[in-house]
């Protein structure tokens, strides 16, 4: 617990915390990147599912994967910057637990695509690769529906 205050305490988190425009900027920028990174998932999901026939299999997955791990990257650098302003009471807000763990099965679902269903070039089998993709989606949304209770937690 004297390590998540000393996060609070640090400089440029006091900075953050009372900033008129920079705290609102970075928690903008968390839900643009969180919205990139659903877009890009649900989209990726929906063509392993079957769906967006008319865009090519592998060049549409390949461009999905790079703009949800870049999407990814901007929201764990702007997350973590909104989680040190307050870190002891997140810590202990369950929505902010259960978003932490709902990202863990998300990692550990991708994990499993890649796997138990892909291919040699690492592009998803379509028949096995289903049920990551169903479970991504609902483990995404998951996140975002957690995120957003984290403040009323």
């Amino acid at each position: 617990m004297e390590f998540l205050g000393a996060i609070e305490q640090l400089a440029p988190v006091r900075a953050l915390r009372v900033s008129f425009y920079i705290y609102p900027l970075v928690n903008a920028a968390h839900i643009v990147a969180i919205g990139c990174l659903l877009t890009s998932v649900i989209l990726m999901d929906l063509r392993i599912l079957g769906f967006l026939v008319s865009q090519e299999r592998r060049p549409f997955l390949k461009l999905m994967r790079r703009i949800g791990v870049g999407a990814f990257c901007a929201a764990l650098i702007t997350g973590l910057l909104l989680f040190s302003v307050r870190a002891s009471e997140y810590v202990f807000n369950p929505a902010f637990q259960l978003k932490l763990l709902l990202i863990a099965l998300a990692g550990l679902n991708l994990l499993g695509l890649r796997i138990f269903a892909s291919e040699q070039d690492g592009m998803p089998k379509e028949r096995s690769a289903g049920f990551f993709a169903a479970a991504s989606m609902l483990l995404w949304l998951g996140v975002l529906v957690c995120g957003r209770f984290i403040g009323f937690l």
